[in-house]
């Protein structure tokens, strides 16, 4: 008897759907961010003393910092590099991990904003003020709410994401105005806390901000590949599912 193998969509649906988007990588890294969180609460909400001047607000500082730090720039900046490669190349992959970094990117954004308002409540005595850098950061998380507005039109994929990538690269250059905006007008905001050869930062003060941001960078990391590998398996099912009516139908017409 001869055997049949399926081919086309059949081949693609034949295969087995993965349960989970977890890996042993994704493990380690949920393992990892698990422990880190673990330390880095200690230290940021324990062992770390108050501030000098910002007392216990200081304590949202090491949150606040890196969340932007990895909005802006890691996510919106991935985001951007995703969708200059897409355009060039169509590369389905950068299109996917564009996406996947819009989405954290938000994610971190509003983190940002509303850390921001709880630290803005004691130090500035209101919780929002349009101040230049909250200004260009809420544009930020505007822009990369339409990105992803744009991501859920009913239209040809190839276009959809042909805008969503100019959109993305369009978002990503807001960046640098939230970057200079304290130095290009006046601002409220304070300026860079870090700097590498005069910080502000010192002690435990200094240790849990390295732990916040090593913690959200490895949070970061786990949450973009599980949302890579989702974006990746609906391409993968929609694919298949596009074969399968393109062969329907080429069947009713007694197409071979």
């Amino acid at each position: 008897m001869t055997t049949i193998e399926p081919t086309g969509s059949e081949a693609l649906l034949a295969k087995p759907v993965p349960a989970s988007t977890s890996s042993k990588l994704t493990r380690v890294l949920g393992g990892l961010v698990v422990v880190e969180m673990a330390v880095f609460l200690l230290f940021a909400l324990v062992l770390s003393p108050p501030e000098v001047s910002q007392r216990d607000a200081v304590r949202l500082f090491y949150i606040h910092v890196p969340s932007a730090t990895i909005a802006l720039y890691f996510s919106f900046g991935l985001t951007a590099l995703g969708g200059a490669i897409y355009l060039r190349t169509r590369s389905v992959f950068w299109d996917l991990l564009a996406w996947a970094a819009a989405e954290i990117g938000v994610l971190f954004c509003a983190f940002t904003l509303i850390t921001g308002m709880l630290w803005g409540r004691p130090t500035w005595g209101v919780f929002w003020k349009w101040d230049p850098r909250l200004t260009s950061t809420s544009i930020s998380f505007v822009l990369f709410i339409a990105y992803l507005a744009v991501r859920r039109l009913d239209l040809d994929p190839r276009a959809r994401s042909t805008r969503a990538a100019v959109l993305g690269i369009v978002g990503f250059l807001n960046t640098i105005v939230v970057r200079f905006s304290v130095s290009w007008w006046q601002s409220l905001h304070q300026g860079t806390t870090l700097n590498p050869v005069d910080t502000q930062m010192d002690g435990l003060h200094l240790l849990s901000f390295f732990l916040g941001f090593v913690t959200l960078t490895t949070l970061f990391a786990w949450l973009l590949i599980h949302r890579f590998r989702i974006g990746w398996l609906e391409h993968q099912i929609g694919e298949a599912s596009l074969e399968r009516a393109i062969a329907e139908r080429r069947a009713e017409a007694g197409t071979p």
